[in-house]
């Protein structure tokens, strides 16, 4: 499978990289709606900038305990089109149709499609930061790995908020003395295990091998720079999630560049990930990146 990957993201990153100035052949005006795959589900859309050029790309992955939620729920801020930076947002199929790790094929299946119609579509896919909110930084982080792994690593990474390893999501609510706002993650019916397909207190060493930790336990692999913030007064995923990111971001590869805050105050995504600094961080991060 990784190898498979990696011959099809290089078929559109060749075009990318073909001066990287590939004018697109069609772009409807606001934006564009696009299938990647067959389920209706598996779909994502995309903002563009003004200008003819290959635009770089922000693919986003949206929150909602991978139950619920859209693409349409992640706001397209105009300072990124205003910097030139194409937006991508994309659903991936929800957990009551769907357990991990198709949600994970699917941002993959997303990206590929974006790599292969990068030219029709006027993006320079070789220019791309992935970025998740709550749930989706789950998908998000897992996704940038699994392109790591193939040697095709996004430009850099942003991660807001998400629970990074189910298994000690409520060990770690436990040690910062908060009660878990939506429930115990262990719990057969909690986001974690409908996700998974099985109750996570009852298969912690599976849960903990579902994780994007996992994937950075093996990795000796050159990370991307990533972005992390998380409120500290979350009480619907611990803070501890954060950290645990960091720590095994810097355990995998010392010298990568790791941007991480918590956000004073914060609880689970809301007006603080919208506005102020923590708005400001991204926009400068992820336009650094593609510079």
């Amino acid at each position: 499978m990784p190898g498979m990957i990696r011959r099809t993201l290089l078929v559109g990153g060749i075009v990318a990289a073909a001066g990287g100035v590939a004018l697109w052949r069609w772009r409807p005006p606001g934006g564009a709606e696009v299938s990647y795959g067959n389920d209706p589900a598996q779909k994502l859309d995309i903002r563009y900038p003004r200008g003819h050029e290959a635009h770089p790309v922000l693919v986003i992955f949206h929150p909602g305990d991978f139950s619920d939620g859209d693409k349409a729920d992640v706001t397209v801020w105009p300072e990124l089109l205003e910097a030139g930076i194409a937006v991508v947002r994309v659903n991936t199929r929800l957990s009551g149709t769907a357990k991990w790790p198709a949600q994970a094929d699917d941002a993959l299946a997303a990206i590929i499609h974006l790599q292969r119609q990068a030219e029709t579509l006027g993006l320079d896919p070789s220019r791309m930061v992935i970025m998740g909110q709550g749930a989706g930084a789950y998908v998000a982080v897992t996704a940038a790995l699994s392109l790591v792994e193939v040697g095709l690593p996004p430009k850099a990474v942003v991660s807001l908020y998400g629970p990074i390893d189910f298994s000690t999501l409520d060990g770690d609510m436990k040690t910062l003395g908060r009660n878990p706002a939506r429930g115990p993650a262990d719990e057969p019916e909690s986001p974690e295990s409908r996700l998974l397909g099985f109750a996570v207190g009852e298969k912690r060493d599976a849960a903990r091998a579902a994780s994007p930790l996992a994937k950075l336990d093996l990795l000796r692999e050159p990370l991307p720079p990533i972005l992390i913030r998380h409120g500290d007064a979350d009480s619907v995923v611990a803070d501890l999630q954060a950290k645990r990111l960091r720590e095994a971001w810097i355990a995998a590869d010392p010298k990568a560049r790791i941007d991480y805050k918590l956000v004073p105050g914060a609880g689970h995504g809301g007006e603080a990930f919208e506005t102020g600094d923590v708005r400001a961080d991204i926009l400068a991060f992820v336009q650094e990146a593609l510079a």
